[in-house]
């Protein structure tokens, strides 16, 4: 089930996400249906905030099937233990932030401890882009966007187009659920 992502502007995406057991209910459903939305949407990534839930899941996938390098995965209360290498910008956007793309400076490694969706614990060290992805993603589960890594002038040259977005006066060609539409209801 393609479920809807949360606009910019939303709460649920400035929390620190609470862990999850192993009986979360429906709990394989639910990453089957973040997939899903994911894919539709487009994504290389997605975690739960973005589909209004605050707990620590999130879910990559960076080469729609047809490329050797994909990486897939899911990560359940990931723990990013350490981040090396030199900084590199790279040109970022976020389901829940369409039509806004900003350089975001990350480290191209990261050593990571998680769950899969079987309970399986895992502990890898991940380079290049997929740990990219995974760092803008783990950063939803801790309560930030990559529009938080911005310097003061460009939120504030931004400000009127996050102001839209959150008042869904944006176009996205997937269901979008905006906090300021909600709230009017």
């Amino acid at each position: 089930m393609k479920l809807p992502i949360v606009a910019y502007g939303d709460p649920v995406l400035k929390k620190v996400c609470a862990p999850i057991e192993q009986e979360y209910p429906d709990l394989k459903q639910l990453i089957s249906n973040m997939y899903e939305t994911m894919y539709n949407a487009h994504g290389v990534g997605l975690a739960a905030p973005q589909i209004g839930l605050a707990i620590r899941l999130f879910i990559v996938d960076t080469g729609a099937d047809e490329d050797e390098n994909a990486f897939k995965r899911t990560f359940i209360n990931a723990e990013i233990l350490e981040e090396t290498g030199e900084p590199w910008a790279f040109n970022e956007g976020c389901l829940s932030i369409p039509d806004i793309r900003e350089d975001v400076m990350r480290k191209p490694n990261i050593r990571i401890r998680y769950y899969d969706e079987n309970w399986e614990l895992h502990e890898e060290e991940i380079t290049g882009m997929p740990a990219r992805v995974i760092q803008h993603e783990y950063d939803h589960i801790q309560g930030k966007l990559f529009t938080d890594t911005l310097s003061l002038l460009r939120k504030r040259m931004l400000k009127s187009k996050l102001d839209a977005i959150s008042k869904g006066n944006v176009k996205a060609d997937y269901k979008m659920r905006f906090p300021q539409q909600s709230r009017r209801r």
